[in-house]
């Protein structure tokens, strides 16, 4: 079994792993295992910052999915980080899950759910330096081959960020949007290609019988998660796969306890956008060593912004969201959950941007 994050202390993490624990052709020596790679890449790169160590990490060509935009090409990913870094540049990262799949010859695909603190001492694209600190959760899903990460999904919940630089969410994307619509009068072409990619994924029938068992086939279990409650609707399943006393993280710093906010929450989502569809795009699992099971699920929503319910007045306008939810499973329940996207490039699409 490949170790986890929970429970272990980064001088663990950091310290030789000694011989390899699963094949791991092409890369470097030192690198254990995919969890090692991923944790100890990322510490050298932001902690240490060794910013240029990108160069040997990241494929020349390495496509970069975000709600902001889509870019390519290992400068951009050097110039984003050097970006964050200017804005938050005591930004510590502490790794709280990678949940991965894969092998060798197809590449490992890992998702990495980080939580990141620091000041905001310097400008940044979200606004200017408020000297204000700030704790705020990321996903990176990564498909790495051969030491090199060759594709990137990052999700960030930069609504939280925002609110706790002491601005207004709604004003930060106002702003982005009017800039977009001096440069352009129409969606990005990116956009408009993954909301058709949305769109275009063929609708189930009406979703009846039990769910499948999420510790035997957790893969099925999470596609029916988009499936049943997401596309369907069928909010009050969730019963069956919480606990009374779930807690689930969601966009905007939100902490949500039991049943009621929980199903408040996803129907509140849901109901902004009246004709959603909502896609699976990957699923991951991986066992705890407390003899739970963590489950990664990176998805996807287009929809018209119909409805009240989170984002302001409906405005009619088509919309994207590029999402990661984790789950932590325990005798065969969801006792917690993480959901992530940037609802200010969500409120940017309201806005008539991007």
């Amino acid at each position: 079994m490949i170790p986890g994050v929970d429970g272990r202390d980064i001088e663990a993490i950091l310290a030789p792993q000694g011989a390899r624990r699963q094949p791991l052709a092409g890369f470097d020596d030192d690198y254990a295992d995919i969890v090692d790679y991923i944790l100890r890449c990322t510490f050298r790169i932001w902690e240490q910052k060794d910013v240029g160590l990108i160069e040997t990490h990241y494929a020349p060509d390495c496509p970069i999915h975000l709600m902001s935009g889509e870019a390519a090409g290992l400068q951009g990913v050097i110039d984003g980080t050097l970006r964050t870094l200017g804005g938050f540049p005591d930004r510590t990262l502490i790794g709280e899950a990678v949940i991965w799949s894969g092998d060798e010859a197809n590449g490992y695909l890992s998702s990495h759910r980080i939580t990141s603190t620091g000041t905001n001492w310097g400008g940044s694209e979200l606004g200017p330096a408020t000297g204000r600190r700030v704790a705020f959760t990321t996903i990176a899903d990564c498909l790495c081959r051969e030491n090199l990460i060759v594709e990137e999904w990052l999700v960030r919940d930069n609504s939280s960020i925002v609110w706790q630089m002491g601005l207004d969410p709604v004003s930060v994307a106002r702003a982005q949007a009017e800039m977009d619509r001096a440069s352009s009068a129409s969606p990005a072409a990116w956009r408009v290609a993954a909301m058709d990619r949305v769109r275009s994924t063929p609708v189930s029938g009406f979703p009846n019988g039990s769910w499948p068992d999420i510790m035997r086939n957790p893969e099925s279990w999470a596609a029916a998660f988009v499936d049943r409650v997401l596309d369907h609707r069928r909010f009050s399943l969730l019963r069956d796969i919480y606990p009374p006393n779930v807690r689930v993280h969601a966009p905007g710093g939100r902490e949500l306890f039991g049943h009621g906010e929980a199903l408040g929450w996803w129907t509140a989502l849901l109901g902004s956008f009246g004709n959603a569809r909502v896609r699976a795009d990957h699923i991951s699992h991986q066992p705890r060593a407390d003899g739970g099971l963590e489950i990664a699920l990176r998805w996807e929503l287009a929809g018209t912004h119909d409805g009240p319910a989170l984002y302001g007045a409906p405005s009619g306008r088509d919309c994207y969201v590029l999402a990661v939810t984790h789950w932590r499973v325990d005798a065969g329940r969801v006792v917690e959950e993480w959901t992530v996207f940037d609802e200010i490039a969500l409120l940017r699409q309201i806005e008539g941007g991007l």
